[in-house]
């Protein structure tokens, strides 16, 4: 088994197409066949079922690609790694991150470190919590910063920051008129969330357990903007992070609903693989993130 073939199987995988395979690659569509016969004689099973007008990949293939996929970022890893151990910070560096903190909180932390280190090429993937765990599990990120905890076990998770959330609507809202709001007037109301997977969402169905509030309707949106857009519409009610809202409320778009008695907090974390631990660009962001 060598590097070039699964990277070629990888590739043909991913766009499902032999020659367009061997577009991306600059090869002939021969040795694009010829790299997957020789993965399926060396691994004794059949990878791709070719029809004239598809390919599938077969149940091991689709083994083959998770594994494959790990082992070439476990390569260009370690030949990142031979530079870092001349001391030189550059190279590349992935980062994935949850909406909430890769739109408001991330930013300025990117700042900072490209400025220090601009040899550095810095690539950010922005996803909901449930699928940043899965990038950093699959090693398509060196490391992930999610909103919360994460029970995937093969991956490590540490704290780096505490997120404070607030109830917030249009200053027009009914309860936004209110002197005091009380638990009680949070029942049957309109609420506006982020979708299944988010940390926000998950935190929101916690909050709304924990106090055994009834919704009146829900609107699910996989967007905090789109999210924010909607309640200066006058329309329902959100709970969101103060860093998502932090420019609305000071400009008079969005007002915050205190509650008599309640307050929203939650742990921000980073996740990574632990063969990610000694990685010196790793580390290095780390430090930036926790300062």
């Amino acid at each position: 088994m060598n590097y070039d073939a699964l990277q070629t199987f990888v590739t043909l995988v991913e766009v499902k197409n032999f020659t367009k395979t061997a577009e991306i690659l600059n090869m002939s569509q021969p040795n694009v066949s010829l790299h997957i016969k020789n993965l399926e004689k060396e691994f004794q099973t059949t990878l791709i079922e070719r029809s004239p007008k598809f390919i599938k990949i077969t149940p091991t293939g689709d083994l083959l690609y998770d594994r494959a996929k790990q082992i070439i970022t476990i390569y260009e890893q370690t030949k990142q790694e031979i530079l870092e151990h001349h001391q030189i910070i550059k190279g590349e560096l992935n980062i994935g991150a949850s909406f909430t903190i890769g739109e408001y909180i991330l930013p300025a932390i990117l700042i900072k470190l490209q400025t220090d280190f601009p040899e550095l090429e810095i690539h950010v993937v922005i996803g909901n919590t449930e699928e940043i765990v899965g990038l950093v599990r699959l090693l398509e990120v060196d490391i992930g910063l999610i909103e919360g905890q994460t029970n995937v076990k093969d991956i490590s998770v540490k704290a780096f920051m505490n997120d404070e959330l607030f109830i917030v609507a249009s200053p027009e809202h009914p309860l936004a008129q209110k002197d005091k709001v009380m638990i009680s007037d949070l029942q049957n109301q309109i609420w506006i969330t982020r979708e299944d997977g988010s940390g926000t969402r998950e935190y929101f169905n916690h909050v709304i357990s924990a106090n055994g509030l009834k919704l009146k309707s829900l609107l699910s949106i996989s967007s905090n903007q789109g999210i924010k857009e909607t309640l200066m519409n006058g329309y329902g009610l959100s709970l969101l992070s103060e860093s998502v809202i932090r420019r609305d409320i000071r400009h008079g778009n969005l007002t915050t609903i205190p509650v008599k008695d309640l307050s929203f907090s939650r742990t921000l974390s980073f996740v990574y693989s632990p063969i990610m631990e000694d990685k010196k660009k790793v580390n290095l962001f780390i430090n930036y993130l926790i300062k």
